[in-house]
């Protein structure tokens, strides 16, 4: 597959989502919410003081943005950014990736120790979150949970666990838990999977930052293709406007002190 740089000069990509006929994604350490469209022409949506990740939309059309550092979940309404829920109760450490469901459930995940401190490693959680703003824990004990997909039939969710180097699938019930907790794919030695996205034959593909890769994966672990980039492979998404894309956000690290 081929590849071409669409925008560059970005500080961090995070969290990309196909929106409106555009790819919506949060510049980490530029502390904006972006959009970039198929002509490479990047517009800021909104600042996020505290470190944008994830994104999603409610039923209504407002923007959900992670909030990393204070480990909040914010309602973008297209001129007011507001607190849609508080995860601190749940979060001991960072918010990251974020996926939302057709009834405006969010489904966020957190590192679980202070990784930038270089704390010992520790288990996380995944966070649901009601489109009122209550929250609880939906699954535990997971290594590093990261980039996440929901299914078409929004029946299951499926995480990368970064530092597991696998993804879990779970049986979404109707109250939202998440239930019959099972492998999905197992990856290759020395991959990290990290973002996640689903494409229309049900594969998923998984965002590599170690390996410089994005890998197209059938449920099971058979590696269908896969995309080499010149640098590390944070997230990814499928979208476009006439003809499907893949889309890869790419940087040399994902320190702030990398950013310009």
């Amino acid at each position: 597959m081929a590849t071409h740089v669409l925008a560059d000069n970005l500080c961090f990509g995070e969290g990309p989502r196909w929106h409106d006929g555009r790819l919506y994604f949060s510049d980490m350490h530029d502390h904006q919410v972006k959009t970039v469209g198929e002509n490479g022409q990047v517009s800021t949506v909104v600042e996020v003081e505290k470190r944008p990740s994830g994104l999603g939309w409610s039923p209504n059309g407002d923007l959900l943005i992670v909030s990393m550092l204070d480990r909040r979940i914010l309602r973008f309404d297209g001129s007011d950014l507001s607190e849609h829920a508080d995860l601190s109760e749940f979060a001991p450490f960072e918010c990251n990736d974020m996926v939302v469901d057709a009834h405006g459930r969010a489904y966020v995940g957190h590192f679980g120790f202070d990784l930038n401190g270089k704390a010992s490693f520790e288990h996380a959680s995944l966070i649901a979150v009601e489109h009122d703003g209550k929250s609880r824990i939906v699954a535990d004990h997971l290594s590093f949970p990261n980039g996440t997909v929901i299914t078409p039939d929004g029946k299951t969710l499926v995480v990368a666990e970064t530092f597991g180097r696998r993804l879990t699938a779970f049986d979404i019930a109707d109250n939202g838990d998440l239930e019959n907790r099972r492998s999905w794919a197992e990856l290759p030695q020395g991959t990290a999977p990290d973002g996640i996205c689903l494409d229309a034959e049900g594969a998923i593909w998984v965002a590599s930052p170690p390996t410089n890769e994005c890998l197209r994966l059938a449920e099971g672990g058979e590696i269908l293709e896969s995309v080499q980039v010149d640098q590390g492979a944070y997230a990814c998404m499928i979208g476009g406007v006439d003809t499907p894309l893949l889309f890869v956000l790419t940087s040399p690290s994902s320190s702030a002190h990398e950013c310009r």
